[in-house]
C-alpha cells in the first residue's frame, strides 16, 4: 500500500469528526506496521486525546493483546501511559497524521513530544500547522515525510482556519433527492443525530424569521442529549410567539438582528434555513452540509438559487448521503 491510501484513511476518518471538534482542527491518524494496519483514529472533541494518540493506543492494543484500563479520551493518562511502555515499542511502527504534530501544551501535552520519544520508524504527515506557535512540531522529529495529499488535508484544515479570523459559516439543509425540502423530517434518525451534535459545538444557530412564525422550531439537541445553541433570528421585525418552543430551551439566549456584524468575530456559525435564508446569506455562507435522503417528493418547497459548489467529501448516514461543499461561487 502506498503512503496516499493510508493518508486517505486518515482523511475519512476525520471527516467523521468535522466541525465536532470545535475550536480545534478536524484531524485524522493511522498506524501501520510492516504493511499491517493497526489503526485509525481521529480526534473526537476539544479537549481530549489528539488523533495520533488515540492511534497509538489503539495500535498498543493490536500489538499487546491487551485492553487498556483507563480512559482513552484523558490525554494526559494517555501520554502518560504510552512514554511508561518499554523502549522501542513502536519502533517498527509508522504514523500517519493529516496535520503537523502539536509542539506546545495546551489542554492536552504535546504530540510532537511524545511522537519524538517514542521513537517510530516513519511519521507522515498531510500539511503543516499554518498557526504560529502551534508548529514547529515537525523540527523535533525524524524520518519525516511531509506534503502526503496536502491538497486534500488543506481543504480538511479550512473551517479552522477560518474561525480564527472570523467566523466560519456552515449552511445545512435536508433535502431530497430530486431537490424537495418540505413535507416534515426528511432525514434518517443518524442524519439528524449528526445535526444536533453540530449545534451542540457551534456558537450561534442563526435562522430566518420565516422559519419561526412558519414553522414554530424548537432547535435543540434532544437527538445528542446535549446543550441547545444560542439562536440568533435574523429578522427585520420582532413579531414572534415567545410562547412557541424556540424561546422554552433553558439556558439558551435567542436574539433578534437586523444586521450580521457578528459574523466578523471569530466563532462556528451554522445556519439553518429555507431559500430565503440562503438567498439571504450566501455572499456569507462558507461551506455548505447537505444531507440527501433517497426519496422523490411532490412537495414544491425547494432551494430555488444559483450557486456553485465544491465537494468536498461524502459519507453515508444510514441510507442518506451527507456531502459536505464549498460554496464557490454563483
Amino acid at each position: 500500500m502506498t503512503d496516499e491510501f493510508y493518508m486517505q484513511l486518515a482523511l475519512n476518518k476525520a471527516w467523521e469528526y468535522q466541525g465536532l471538534t470545535y475550536p480545534n482542527p478536524a484531524v485524522g491518524a493511522v498506524v501501520v506496521e510492516e504493511g499491517k494496519l493497526l489503526a485509525i483514529e481521529a480526534h473526537q472533541k476539544a479537549g481530549t486525546s489528539h488523533a495520533e494518540v488515540l492511534a497509538l493506543l489503539k495500535a498498543y492494543e493490536e500489538i499487546s493483546g491487551n485492553t487498556i484500563a483507563f480512559d482513552r479520551f484523558n490525554s494526559q493518562m494517555a501520554h502518560d501511559f504510552l512514554l511508561d511502555l518499554p523502549r522501542g515499542f513502536f519502533e517498527g511502527c509508522s504514523i500517519y497524521v493529516t496535520l503537523e504534530p502539536c509542539s506546545h501544551r495546551g489542554k492536552t501535552p504535546a504530540c510532537a513530544l511524545l511522537l519524538e520519544k517514542l521513537h517510530l520508524e516513519r511519521v507522515i504527515v498531510g500539511v503543516q500547522d499554518p498557526i504560529v506557535g502551534h508548529d514547529g512540531g515537525l523540527k523535533l522529529l525524524s524520518n519525516v515525510t511531509l506534503g502526503v495529499l496536502e491538497e486534500a488535508c488543506h481543504a480538511l484544515l479550512e473551517p479552522f482556519m477560518l474561525w480564527q479570523k472570523r467566523a466560519f459559516v456552515l449552511f445545512k439543509l435536508a433535502q431530497t433527492s430530486n431537490g424537495r425540502i418540505g413535507g416534515g423530517y426528511l432525514s434518517s434518525k443518524a442524519s439528524l443525530t449528526h445535526v444536533h451534535q453540530v449545534r451542540e459545538v457551534c456558537d450561534v444557530l442563526l435562522i430566518g424569521g420565516n422559519t419561526v412564525r412558519e414553522d414554530r422550531p424548537t432547535l435543540d439537541c434532544r437527538f445528542s442529549e446535549g446543550r441547545a445553541p444560542d439562536v440568533k433570528i435574523y429578522s427585520k421585525r420582532n413579531d414572534f410567539d415567545t410562547n412557541i418552543p424556540l424561546f422554552g430551551v433553558k439556558n439558551r439566549k435567542v436574539e433578534v438582528c437586523e444586521r450580521l456584524d457578528f459574523l466578523e468575530t471569530p466563532s462556528f456559525v451554522l445556519v439553518e434555513g429555507g431559500e430565503g435564508m440562503l438567498n439571504a446569506l450566501k455572499e456569507k455562507v462558507d461551506w455548505m452540509l447537505i444531507y440527501q435522503t433517497p426519496k422523490l417528493s411532490t412537495n414544491e418547497l425547494s432551494y430555488n438559487t444559483a450557486m456553485n459548489l465544491e465537494f468536498l467529501h461524502t459519507e453515508k448516514k444510514d441510507v442518506d448521503m451527507m456531502i459536505w461543499s464549498r460554496n464557490s461561487g454563483y
